[in-house]
């Protein structure tokens, strides 16, 4: 009985606090209308996509993608508006991939490289082999065999028919599902402890196929069914080795080579991939903008979403739409000529694929850092070095009101995540209910990872990251080819640009910034 009078006692204290929440509604009827009457978000990311095309970091496409967004901006009317660096290496562009097979029969082949792999320097032709390069015994084992051959490194892929839909929305089920607090043990350290040994491997792995003579190597992809899903080298970073040209191809090619060369067929190939690395500045950019606030214009209200893509589709669903709705939701404010009284800044944040850079570089330098107490033994990137670390404040620590994210895909926004903020959630209750007619009510007190969000989260500050309908993102989109405008869903970006617009505004107005968790103040792990 206590049990049930204490439950029942904390949700009557959450429904209290929930009735207190101003919500300002007619500011966000206004906001509403904006956001469905005038929107301007489809154009926005048209010219994202099909005018800038792929935005990977420090290309010359990113470059173009930088100024077109701070003219945009400030066309718009948005103050302070600026590009700030922050240090990454390499850029990289490609024109043109051409992989065929010549024997034992002729046929073309679906395949891209990896962004910052060379290109072949003309068309080469050579023989293709199987091997597995996984450890330093395989590479000792391969030591002189593999001079002018084409390497496949994956066995076939297991392809099956599909267990879900391709294009998929949360249910009512999922959605109360996402509202539970599932305990489970923490993985990040694993997780950093397996990419740190693939890290320093692909480094030896790069130099001996370089070494050896190798032609090019080629993967599968890790989506069947069409898509191919490509990703990076770590060749951007100053004194990592170039290696090879390396390939990704679609599952049902690869498949097809594999098994030729398994049964004892002779298959040759011819590869062209025009690629380079573009040096120059090796600083890469985050866009900011501003609208001033009033009387607490020291505080900031932040939204962001990351501006880079992987090369080989448009970066559509990940992440132009997002952008298109952060840029969005900063004009709608602009355009009705609101005041708040923290002042609103929204981020395009440069390089989150390679690690959330970006975002990463920018609360280092304006809000808080975990800094290392001693020099990692190994040159490893940032987002995977270890050890004991301090986290050290700087000065706007303490004016940062709340920052809100997007990058799940383009789907619509049904709801926020509180990174275990339990004191956030009836705030946030209180505001979606003004938008909950546009599909958002959900407030789930999980964390959730892999974006700009925990660049934030991990250093104490109120940092959050919106639910988000999967639609056919990781079935189909994400960092595949097939990621371009025409997966885009258009009501879904205008509700999303009204419910970010509702959320800066109310986080920007309220009378006192976002509750924060318990900062941590020592590090015996990574961060």
């Amino acid at each position: 009985m206590r049990k049930v009078w204490v439950l029942a006692a904390v949700g009557a204290l959450a429904c209290n606090a929930w009735a207190q929440e101003s919500v300002d509604w007619e500011t966000i009827g206004r906001i509403r209308w904006e956001a469905t009457r005038n929107s301007q978000v489809m154009e926005t990311v048209r010219v994202m996509t099909d005018v800038l095309g792929p935005r990977l970091t420090n290309s010359p496409n990113m470059r173009r993608a930088e100024a077109w967004a701070k003219e945009t901006l400030e066309k718009w009317g948005l103050a302070n508006v600026h590009l700030e660096g922050f240090p990454f290496g390499r850029g990289w562009t490609f024109s043109r991939c051409v992989v065929a097979m010549t024997t034992p029969t002729e046929a073309m082949l679906l395949a891209f490289p990896k962004a910052w792999s060379p290109g072949t320097n003309g068309r080469r032709s050579g023989e293709v082999v199987r091997v597995s390069l996984e450890s330093e015994g395989d590479l000792e084992q391969q030591k002189g065999k593999l001079a002018g051959k084409i390497v496949l490194l994956d066995k076939a892929a297991d392809s099956k028919p599909p267990e879900e839909p391709l294009f998929k929305r949360y249910k009512e089920e999922d959605l109360e599902e996402l509202e539970q607090f599932p305990i489970r043990p923490p993985r990040e350290e694993e997780w950093r402890r397996l990419a740190r040994k693939e890290w320093v491997f692909g480094r030896k792995r790069a130099e001996f196929l370089a070494a050896e003579g190798v032609i090019a190597t080629v993967e599968v992809s890790s989506r069947d069914g069409g898509p191919v899903r490509v990703m990076g080298t770590s060749a951007h970073r100053p004194g990592f080795p170039e290696g090879v040209p390396a390939l990704v191809m679609a599952a049902e090619h690869y498949n097809r080579l594999v098994r030729l060369v398994e049964k004892g067929e002779k298959v040759e190939l011819t590869v062209e991939v025009d690629a380079g690395f573009v040096d120059g500045d090796p600083k890469a950019y985050n866009v900011i903008a501003e609208i001033p606030g009033t009387d607490l214009k020291e505080q900031v209200v932040m939204a962001g979403a990351h501006f880079d893509s992987w090369p080989t589709g448009t970066g559509a669903t990940d992440n132009a739409a997002s952008c298109a709705v952060v840029m969005e939701a900063a004009r709608i404010l602009q355009s009705l000529g609101v005041k708040p009284r923290r002042t609103i800044r929204i981020a395009l944040w440069n390089s989150e694929e390679q690690g959330l850079n970006g975002s990463r570089s920018y609360v280092c330098q304006h809000f808080a850092c975990w800094e290392p107490k001693e020099k990692p033994l190994e040159d490893l990137p940032e987002s995977l070095e270890y050890g004991e670390r301090t986290l050290v404040r700087k000065k706007d620590f303490d004016k940062l009101a709340a920052y809100f994210n997007l990058d799940f895909g383009a789907g619509a926004i049904r709801g926020i995540y509180t990174q275990e903020n339990l004191a956030v959630k009836p705030i946030f209750s209180a505001w979606l209910a003004a938008v909950e007619d546009l599909g958002a009510k959900t407030v789930s007190v999980r964390s959730v990872g892999g974006t700009d969000h925990l660049s934030f989260d991990r250093v104490g500050l109120p940092g959050f990251q919106f639910i988000q309908d999967g639609l056919d993102y990781m079935t189909r989109t994400h960092h595949t080819h097939l990621d371009t405008y025409d997966r885009l869903q258009r009501e879904d970006l205008v509700k999303n640009s009204a419910i970010l617009a509702t959320f800066l505004y109310q986080a920007a107005m309220r009378e006192k910034p976002l509750p924060r968790k318990p900062t941590p103040l020592e590090s015996s792990g990574p961060r």
